[in-house]
C-alpha cells in the first residue's frame, strides 16, 4: 500500500518532459510506392494513427524510452519493431506484400507481442470476424474459436468451455479486470454484451502464473474497443436482425481523440422472442438485454490513463418445459434479472526505459431470480413433457394465456426468490524492469476484495468475504534460436463465510516455455504450466436445492485446492499460401472437485455430494488455411478437435465436449463500388458423444450447415456495411451435449437467418 501512495504522489507532482515527435514513411518493398492507409500503432502506449496517401506518418507527445510499434495493412505482411525514442531521424519502412491475413497484438500475455513472436499459443478473433461469421451472440461466437465450446440454457445463457473445463475453472477478463459474476452458477452466463468488444483472445491450459486463482483451466480475455485515433472522430449506428427469434439488436456509438483526451461511448438494446425448432418453440427461452460502456482517456508525454464504465442489465427467461407458444418477448417466470457494473482504470507511468502499469477495478453484481410456485401445474407438466407433436402447438397457446398475462401484468408486484449482490474491488500493479540485454522482466502484485450478500428469502449460498493476495515475476529471454518465457508466482485466498467457515489456501505456480524457428517456415512452441482453483462457496456452503440443475447439492468445507500441471505443444507451418496448425495437450489435476449422488432423497430431491479425486483431460486441435496461388481471394479452412477427461477411478468427467470438424470455404473480393466483400459455407460436424460423466447421458452427433455474404457500399459518401448470414440452414433437430435442456430433450436452436447494417458517421 506504501508503494502505491508513492505512486500517487509521483503522479502529483508536475514535470517538465521534452516533446518527442515520431515521423516516418512506409513503402513496397518490391516496388517502392508509397503506402496509403497504413496501421501504424505502439501497443505499450496505445497510440497509433494512420499514412496518409504518401505513406507518411506523424505522431507528437511521445515519451523517451524504447517501444515496439507494428505496422499493418491489408494485403502486407505486418511488421513490428523496436524503436528508441527520441528518434534523429524519419523512419523509413518497407513492407512486404503477402496474402496472409494480418497478425494482431496479443493483450492477455504482458509483454503485448505479435502471436508469430509470443512464446504461449494465444487464439486471437475479433468480433468483428465473428459476427460475419454468423454469431449471434458472444458466448455462440467463441464455440468457432479451436478447443473453445459453450454451456448454454437456450439462445440467452452461455458459459465458456476450454479444452473440457468450465465455470470456475475459466477465468473472464473484461476492461482489463477479472469478471466476477457468481459464475459457478450452470445456468449463470457472462453477463457481458459483445457491444464495444473489438476482440477475444483465448488462453487455453493453465493461467495461474499471470492470474492467480480460478486460471487453472485458461483465460477468455475480452478487448474493449479501441478509442479513435489521435485527432480523429468517428461515429457509427448499427441494426441487426433475427428471423429464428424475430429478434433485433440495435446500437449507436461515437468516439473522438484529440492530442491528449480520447472519450468514446456506445450502447447497445436486444430482444428476442422464444426461439424454434423444426416442431416447437422452446418456451421461456426469450431474453432482454440492454448495455452501455463508455470511456475516457487522457495521455501525455510520461503518463497515460484511461477510466472505463460498462453497465449490462438482462432479463433472461427460464426454460422449464415445452408449453405457450408465442413470440412475445417479456420473459415469464421462472426469470433472471442481472445487472452489472463493470468500473474499471488502466493507467500507466512512463521512465526512461522501464513503465509501470496499475489496472483497479470495481465489478457489483445483482442478481436477481423471480418465481412462483403457484404458476406450476403438475397435470402440464405431463401433458406438454416433451412429446413435440406438432398438434400441440395449437392449443398450447390457448393453455397458457391466463398465465403470461398474469406474469406479465403483475412483475411489478414481485419480489425476488433470490437475490444476491456480489461486490469486487480488485488491483493489479506491475513494474517493467529496464530491458537488460536478452532479458525483458514483470515483477508485480494482484489482489482482490469480495463480499457476497443475500436479500432474498432463499439462500444459494451464504453471506461470505474472499480475499485474494499474489505476487509474481516473469521474463521473456531472447536467445538466437530460441525465446523462452518463465515466471514463478505466490497466492493467498482468505475465505470467511459467516456461518463460521474460514479456510485459507495457498498455493505456488510456475511456468516455462519456449518458442523456436525450427525451419524458415515452421515455429514450435513447448509450454509446461502449473495452475490451481481455491474451492468456491458454492462446493464449500452448499445445501439446497439448486433449481437450476434440479438436484439438493451438498457442500464440503473439507475440500482442498485443485492443483493441475499441464503440457502443452504447438507446431504451425506457415507460407505464403498454406498454414497448418497441430496443438496437443495433456493436463493432470490433483484433487479435481465434482458432484456425486449420495444415494439419498431429501425434499423429493436426489442429494449430491462435492467430493474430490484426481482427473486427467488429453487431446488438442489440428487444421489447416490454404488461399491457393493465383486464387488469393479464395479460401479452405478446415479444423478439428478433441478432448477426452477423466477420473482416476476410470468415470468419464461430465460436460466434455464432442469431438467436431469444421470445414469452411470463403471467398473475398473488392469491386469499385462493393468493397471488403465476401461469401463463406460452412459444414459444422459434430460426432457422437458416449464417453460422459456419471449422470449424463450419451449425445448423438450431427451436421449444421451455414452459410453468409456482405461487404462494404457508400451511402452519402460514408461507409454502410451490409452481412446476411443463415445458421442450421437445413433446420436440423440436434441437441449439443452442452446443453442444459438436454436432460429434458429439448432441442437447440433451429434455422437462423440474421441480416446485419452498420453505417459509419
Amino acid at each position: 500500500m506504501k508503494f502505491i501512495l508513492r505512486v500517487l504522489l509521483f503522479l502529483a507532482i508536475p514535470t517538465i518532459y521534452a516533446q518527442n515527435t515520431l515521423k516516418g514513411q512506409l513503402t513496397d518493398s518490391q516496388t517502392s510506392e508509397p503506402i496509403g492507409y497504413v496501421n501504424v500503432y505502439l501497443p505499450q502506449l496505445e497510440k497509433g494513427t494512420y499514412t496518409d496517401e504518401n505513406g507518411f506518418f506523424e505522431l507528437k507527445n511521445m515519451p523517451s524510452g524504447n517501444y515496439k510499434i507494428l505496422y499493418s495493412s491489408i494485403g502486407y505482411e505486418t511488421q513490428s519493431q523496436t524503436i528508441s525514442i527520441p528518434v534523429e531521424t524519419a523512419l523509413s519502412i518497407k513492407l512486404i506484400p503477402t496474402a496472409i491475413e494480418m497478425e494482431a497484438v496479443i493483450i492477455s500475455t504482458p509483454f503485448h507481442k505479435l502471436q508469430s513472436e509470443n512464446v504461449m499459443k494465444v487464439e486471437h478473433e475479433t468480433v468483428a470476424d465473428l459476427q460475419r461469421n454468423g454469431s449471434a451472440t458472444l458466448a455462440q461466437g467463441i464455440t468457432s474459436i479451436p478447443g473453445v465450446e459453450s454451456i448454454t440454457t437456450g439462445a440467452s445463457i452461455g458459459k465458456p468451455v476450454i479444452r473440457g473445463l468450465s465455470s470456475n475453472r475459466v477465468l473472464v477478463y473484461t476492461q482489463g479486470v477479472r469478471l466476477e459474476n457468481q459464475q459457478f452458477g450452470s445456468e449463470h452466463g457472462l453477463g457481458i454484451s459483445d457491444t464495444g468488444i473489438e476482440s477475444v483472445e483465448v488462453i487455453k491450459g493453465p493461467a495461474s502464473l499471470l492470474y492467480g486463482s480460478d486460471a487453472l483451466g485458461g483465460v477468455l480475455y475480452l478487448n474493449p474497443e479501441k478509442f479513435a485515433q489521435q485527432n480523429t472522430a468517428t461515429g457509427d449506428v448499427n441494426g441487426t436482425y433475427f428471423s429464428n427469434t424475430q429478434g433485433y439488436k440495435a446500437g449507436a456509438g461515437y468516439k473522438s481523440s484529440g492530442e491528449k483526451f480520447k472519450m468514446l461511448f456506445r450502447g447497445s438494446l436486444t430482444e428476442h422472442a422464444d426461439y424454434n425448432t423444426e416442431n416447437y418453440r422452446v418456451t421461456n427461452t426469450r431474453f432482454r438485454e440492454q448495455d452501455f460502456k463508455a470511456g475516457l482517456g487522457y495521455q501525455s508525454t510520461q503518463f497515460k490513463t484511461e477510466f472505463r464504465y460498462n453497465v449490462n442489465n438482462s432479463k433472461l427467461g427460464i426454460p422449464e418445459e415445452i408449453g405457450v407458444q408465442n413470440t412475445e418477448k417479456a420473459p415469464l417466470l421462472p426469470y433472471q434479472e442481472i445487472t452489472n457494473h463493470v468500473f474499471s482504470s488502466k493507467s500507466t507511468v512512463f521512465f526512461d526505459n522501464s513503465s509501470l502499469e496499475i489496472n483497479l477495478g470495481y465489478i457489483y453484481n445483482d442478481r436477481r431470480e423471480f418465481e412462483d410456485e403457484h404458476h406450476h401445474h403438475e397435470g402440464e407438466e405431463h401433458e406438454h413433457e416433451h412429446e413435440h407433436e406438432d398438434d400441440h402447438d395449437d392449443h398450447a397457446d390457448e393453455d397458457h394465456d391466463e398465465e403470461e398475462s398474469h406474469d406479465e401484468h403483475n412483475e411489478e408486484d414481485l419480489h425476488p426468490a433470490l437475490q444476491m449482490k456480489l461486490k469486487t474491488f480488485n488491483y493489479d500493479v506491475k513494474y517493467h524492469l529496464p530491458t537488460l540485454g536478452k532479458f525483458e522482466t514483470i515483477v508485480g502484485a494482484q489482489g482482490m476484495h469480495q463480499t457476497n450478500t443475500n436479500y432474498g428469502e432463499e439462500v444459494l449460498i451464504p453471506n461470505a468475504t474472499v480475499n485474494d493476495f499474489g505476487v509474481l515475476a516473469t521474463s521473456h529471454i531472447h536467445f538466437d534460436k530460441v525465446d523462452v518465457q518463465l515466471g514463478a508466482r505466490y497466492d493467498n485466498r482468505k475465505i470467511s463465510v459467516e456461518n463460521g467457515i474460514d479456510r485459507d489456501f495457498n498455493s505456488f505456480n510456475g511456468a516455462i516455455g519456449f518458442k523456436t524457428d525450427i525451419t524458415k517456415n515452421i515455429t514450435a512452441r513447448l509450454n509446461l504450466a502449473t495452475g490451481f482453483r481455491a474451492p468456491n462457496l458454492a462446493e464449500l456452503t452448499s445445501d439446497g436445492v439448486h433449481h437450476g440443475s434440479n438436484r439438493y447439492e451438498i457442500g464440503n468445507s473439507e475440500l482442498d485446492n485443485e492443483q493441475n500441471f499441464q503440457t502443452d505443444l504447438a507446431l504451425e507451418y506457415k507460407s505464403e499460401h498454406l498454414e497448418l496448425f497441430v496443438n496437443g495437450f495433456y493436463n493432470v489435476v490433483n484433487d479435481y472437485i465434482y458432484l456425486s449422488p449420495n444415494g439419498t432423497v431429501i425434499d423429493g430431491t436426489a442429494a449430491y455430494d462435492y467430493v474430490q479425486n484426481d482427473a486427467k483431460l488429453y487431446g488438442g486441435e489440428i487444421g489447416f488455411h490454404l488461399h491457393p496461388h493465383p486464387l488469393d481471394w479464395l479460401h479452405f479452412e478446415s479444423s478439428f478437435e478433441t478432448v477426452t477427461g477423466k477420473q482416476n477411478n476410470g468415470l468419464y468427467l461430465p460436460l466434455i465436449p464432442a469431438n467436431s470438424i469444421n470445414n469452411t470455404i470463403r471467398v473475398e473480393y473488392d469491386t469499385n463500388w462493393f468493397q471488403q466483400g465476401y461469401a463463406f459455407v460452412k459444414l459444422q460436424s459434430t460426432f457422437k458423444q458416449s464417453n460422459v460423466g456419471y449422470f449424463e447421458t450419451p449425445t448423438d452427433g450431427y451436421n449444421l450447415l451455414s452459410a453468409g455474404l456482405g461487404g462494404t457500399i457508400q451511402v452519402f459518401k460514408n461507409d454502410l456495411t451490409i452481412s446476411v448470414s443463415g445458421n442450421n440452414l437445413t433446420d436440423k433437430s440436434y441437441i449439443n451435449h452442452l446443453s442444459r435442456l438436454k436432460n429434458d430433450g429439448i432441442f437447440n436452436i433451429g434455422r437462423n437467418f440474421i441480416i446485419g447494417l452498420n453505417y459509419s458517421i
